[in-house]
């Protein structure tokens, strides 16, 4: 079918928004008004959709609540603004973090767990993937009633679809979100990585003037940092026959680290000032001095003249006289919980501390253990020096010697933490300190919380007229299948488990490596565990590079226990020859066969089940 217009979504952890472009008109992408409840009484449109979903009681909001005109009979989930407002005073009922629980590879995302901890019946929760289809849903909702009212005749099958996800999302989390696009009706999308489409919305505000902003030899760190996540990319500028082309070098971890750590920090230091006065507040208050914390951040970071700001924390007494607590949040607060908190300037060798000594701990999200996004920054540049000089990056990238990690010599700043400039500036503050007092140059953004919604749609109107800029990336790691190791039994010496690399890392879409050269044995028949391995530090792996110890040098992602049918006239547990075959299809998929080599018989196997 004909594509007729570009979307791109971004499927957030805190927020998701959408724009579009028709491809018969040469225009910027529109950011769309989504259309969600705002009060119990009241539905209004915003540009973002809160990533939040209530499960409201059978029995509350006896009158029933309005109805979106793409709700299905018989709905109970709210979504939006109104299910986070009124989810934060029963959050019992409230899913956040959808996203991220997609990532944890420590739950099943199709169990229904959320909200994580309630005391709901598991009948009563939703699952992961639940949830990231639901937003899916409503937005594909909220887009075609928006296209129907201006009469363009849209459907979801006429449009080129790209959903983001973190660069750090390891291929489980991309599969999931493949499928929860399909389970909201989208059909077929593309999966973008975020910090690529900052960059692609960065180079269609900028114009045709982008290409005079950065040139060959560059290096531009995309660091964004949004509400829940803090996701770090690097991206090389090269000259290839006079022409500027673009790679991504490296990703970072998915970190569980933003502006709500912030915003909660303010408001248990604010707590504290409060109960050295003798006034104490509840738990329920607590979240409301939250969001009076997070307003008042973004007027004193917006207005730098404000010397404070006055906060009221109301009282849930139903006396008439019940009193609001009456305190400040200071600039001097601000700056030592945010600045000093979040971003000190330290050295690039502090590196981010792992996780508590207790061995018992809360089971849940893998929140960042070391809340000092500066550290996680040092860390990134340090080890993506490391991938580097392992064969990682485009040819001709030069790195001077003696130093210990890679400098960027320009930053692309997305995700709300950044609206502020002094949160800008402390960063470049930082790289100077780690570059001899050299700063790398800002490329100048606008709407950092909607950039990742616009250049999706970008990219996906490259895509579909096959013309326009394209960051040559492919997978972010390089990826690897567990080999049993081959030599004489030793009593009491368990031999470790190697890995051989099958996907290189930047293996681009609608390509494929066979492993011809050497065969491996595969068992049939009968059950056998699979075991998948991947590193974001081994770019010169090739296919078929073998590593010696994978559970120590290698990051384990999944596992899948599975009986593969036998040859026919094989009895179960039988060995045979096979061939390795790894595609990345057009979609980003990756697949992973086992081709025989006496038949046409082949095997599949799929990265979808996680190790528990």
């Amino acid at each position: 079918m004909e594509k007729t217009f570009a979307i791109g979504i971004d499927l957030g952890t805190s927020n998701s928004a959408v724009a579009y472009l028709s491809l018969d008109e040469e225009v910027t992408p529109a950011v769309l008004g989504i259309a969600q409840l705002t009060a119990a009484n009241a539905i209004g449109e915003l540009p973002v959709l809160a990533s939040a979903t209530y499960l409201p009681h059978p029995d509350e909001f006896g009158g029933g609540l309005p109805s979106l005109p793409w709700d299905e009979a018989g709905a109970r989930a709210v979504r939006g603004q109104f299910a986070r407002e009124h989810g934060a005073m029963l959050p019992d009922r409230l899913v956040t973090s959808a996203k991220s629980w997609l990532s944890n590879y420590h739950v099943d995302p199709r169990s229904r767990v959320l909200p994580w901890a309630s005391d709901l019946a598991s009948s009563d929760k939703i699952s992961a993937l639940d949830a990231s289809a639901g937003y899916l849903r409503h937005l594909k909702g909220a887009f075609l009633d928006c296209a129907a009212a201006r009469q363009h005749g849209w459907t979801a099958e006429s449009g080129e679809i790209v959903v983001t996800v973190p660069a750090s999302f390891d291929e489980v989390a991309r599969r999931l979100t493949l499928e929860a696009a399909s389970e909201a009706g989208w059909g077929e999308v593309v999966l973008l990585e975020e910090p690529q489409a900052a960059f692609y919305a960065w180079t269609a505000q900028a114009g045709a003037g982008w290409r005079q902003q950065v040139k060959p030899g560059d290096i531009v760190l995309v660091c964004d940092v949004g509400g829940g996540t803090a996701d770090f990319s690097l991206l090389a500028m090269t000259d290839r026959d006079g022409e500027l082309e673009i790679e991504r070098i490296s990703v970072g971890d998915h970190l569980l680290l933003g502006g709500d750590n912030m915003d909660l920090a303010l408001a248990y230091t604010v707590k504290a000032q409060l109960s050295e006065e003798g006034k104490e507040i509840d738990n329920w208050q607590l979240l409301s001095l939250i969001q009076s914390c997070r307003r008042a951040k973004e007027q004193l970071f917006g207005d730098e003249s404000l010397d404070q700001v006055n906060l009221s924390i109301p009282s849930r007494g139903s006396s008439l006289f019940a009193k609001t607590i009456a305190t400040k949040l200071a600039r001097a607060t601000l700056a030592a919980v945010v600045l000093d908190g979040f971003l000190p300037l330290t050295a690039i060798t502090d590196l981010p501390v792992e996780g508590g000594q207790s061995g018992l701990a809360e089971f849940g999200l893998p929140y960042a253990s070391d809340p000092v996004v500066s550290k996680h920054l040092a860390r990134f540049l340090t080890r993506s020096l490391e991938n580097v000089r392992s064969g990682g990056g485009p040819a001709g990238l030069v790195v001077p010697e003696g130093v210990n990690h890679l400098m960027p010599t320009a930053v692309l700043f997305n995700g709300g933490v950044f609206k502020p400039g002094p949160v800008r500036r402390r960063i470049l503050d930082l790289l100077a300190s780690w570059n001899g007092g050299k700063a790398p140059r800002e490329l100048e953004g606008v709407e950092l919380d909607l950039a990742v919604a616009r250049g999706a749609a970008v990219y996906a109107a490259n895509r579909a007229s096959g013309k326009g800029l394209r960051i040559k990336a492919g997978t972010a790691r390089s990826y690897y299948i567990g080999l049993e190791t081959s030599m004489p039994a030793i009593p009491g010496f368990k031999p470790p488990l190697k890995a051989v690399c099958v996907v290189p890392q930047g293996m681009e879409e609608g390509s494929e490596r066979v492993l011809a050269d050497r065969e491996f044995g595969l068992v049939t028949g009968r059950e056998a565990t699979f075991r998948f391995f991947s590193s974001e530090v081994r770019g010169g792996d090739e296919p078929g590079a073998v590593v010696g110890d994978a559970v120590k040098t290698l990051e384990e992602t999944a596992s899948l226990t599975v009986t593969l049918p036998a040859l026919p006239g094989a009895t179960g547990g039988d060995m045979v020859p096979v061939r390795l075959q790894a595609l990345v299809t057009e979609l980003g998929n990756l697949e992973l066969w086992m081709q025989h080599t006496a038949s046409a018989q082949r095997w599949k196997l799929d990265f979808k089940v996680r190790t528990q």
